[in-house]
């Protein structure tokens, strides 16, 4: 998987919302081996840090040939941006094409709102 790399907040002391959609997503089906399709929007309340987005599309496409659940690609897309930039809070969606005749729509939060 592609490093995902970050730049100083140029505004740290300011709470704004930071909108990141990635329209072409693709991982593959671990059970049936076939394509998954979908969007990954990102959002966050940056901290120190935001993502630099050429490594967010290189990380993101790392999942192209992986075999992985949508609950799992999610959360771990989560996982991996809070590590790198420890936000004030951030929200992971993906909106899956249809398959089978049903569409998924996975959302992850930090801090978990549970």
């Amino acid at each position: 998987m592609a490093k995902i790399e970050t730049f100083d907040n140029p505004h740290p002391n300011r709470n704004y919302a930071i909108r990141h959609v990635a329209p072409e997503f693709t991982s593959v089906c671990p059970r049936t081996g076939q394509p998954d399709f979908g969007t990954i929007e990102i959002e966050y309340v940056a901290g120190a840090l935001c993502v630099e987005l050429k490594s967010l599309k290189f990380y993101l496409q790392g999942f192209r040939n992986e075999g992985v659940f949508y609950e799992d690609a999610v959360n771990r897309i989560l996982d991996d941006l809070v590590a790198a930039l420890s936000p004030r809070t951030m929200k992971v969606t993906g909106s899956f094409t249809p398959r089978g005749g049903m569409h998924s729509v996975i959302t992850a939060e930090y801090p978990d709102k549970s």
